[in-house]
């Protein structure tokens, strides 16, 4: 049973749990973290438009990442204002934007109530699905080592992931493999859209690093990198076929399956450092 919700991670995230474990054969009574879950409503202008159950931390770069990342704010510029008020049954995310925003909201309104992170639950149409979307002109190159010494710097730099081991991760580092910047949630798409409100916020340029995330790479991770302008994303795990095409499509280098120094391209492997050796006898 829950005990409280004081954390040894900074700004919270976890709560305290008293639990029994089964070890080499033996019970015993122990304490343990389990990571944050609560509904958090996203209010433009007085409208609900979306609820996703996210952990409460960062929640205004995740509102920022969010809007930006769903096609709703055209901008920065046009949030004007956030305020984030805990209520009875979960948080409140309550953004000031522009008009502009608002009439974007009303045509595609969306009811993303249920999983964690869910992705394009409640997307009202197909057309909704693939929205479009400029490709990125980068000709960034990041190397295997590059990858290595981001994904390792990345996993001390998780709070939430080290002490609960139920938080997903998304990082912005440089193209040598230094990472500038780490946000986490209990979904994977909210880890990446407070990453994204947090570079927005920070005015990173785009075209100076790459994303890394420790998930799969679905089809909405994909589109999110690329609204963020971002032109490479690297996962640790596999991407989808429909994440594959749409990164190709766009000029996203997509790397997957990557631990330590080993990774597959899945688009533009020369982003990365690699070209296949020349065919023995190859004309």
């Amino acid at each position: 049973m829950l005990v409280d919700r004081s954390s040894p991670v900074h700004g919270g995230g976890v709560a305290r749990a008293s639990v029994t474990r089964y070890r080499d054969g033996r019970i015993g009574e122990a304490d343990d973290w389990l990571v944050d879950e609560v509904p958090v409503a996203l209010v433009f202008n007085g409208i609900s438009h979306a609820v996703m159950l996210a952990s409460p931390l960062d929640l205004d770069e995740f509102a920022l990442g969010f809007g930006l990342t769903e096609g709703l704010l055209a901008d920065r510029s046009e949030l004007y204002g956030t305020d984030v008020v805990p209520v009875v049954n979960g948080i409140e995310v309550r953004l000031e934007v522009a008009s502009a925003c608002e009439f974007r909201m009303k045509e595609r309104r969306r009811n993303l109530s249920g999983r964690t992170g869910c992705g394009l639950c409640g997307t009202e149409s197909l057309d909704q699905v693939l929205r479009p979307m400029a490709p990125v002109v980068d000709g960034l190159v990041v190397g295997s080592s590059a990858v290595a010494a981001a994904l390792k710097a990345m996993a001390a730099s998780q709070p939430l992931q080290r002490v609960s081991g139920a938080a997903h991760a998304a990082a912005w580092c440089d193209a040598d493999g230094r990472v500038l910047m780490v946000r986490e949630d209990v979904g994977r798409h909210n880890a990446l859209d407070k990453l994204i409100g947090a570079m927005v916020r920070a005015a990173v340029d785009p075209s100076t690093g790459f994303v890394a995330v420790t998930s799969r790479a679905s089809v909405e991770m994909v589109q999110k990198t690329l609204m963020a302008r971002v032109g490479v994303l690297v996962a640790v795990s596999a991407p989808t076929a429909l994440a594959v095409r749409v990164a190709s499509e766009h000029g996203l280098a997509l790397a997957g399956f990557a631990r330590g120094h080993d990774l597959v391209c899945y688009t533009d492997p020369e982003r990365f450092g690699l070209s296949l050796p020349a065919m023995a006898g190859a004309q």
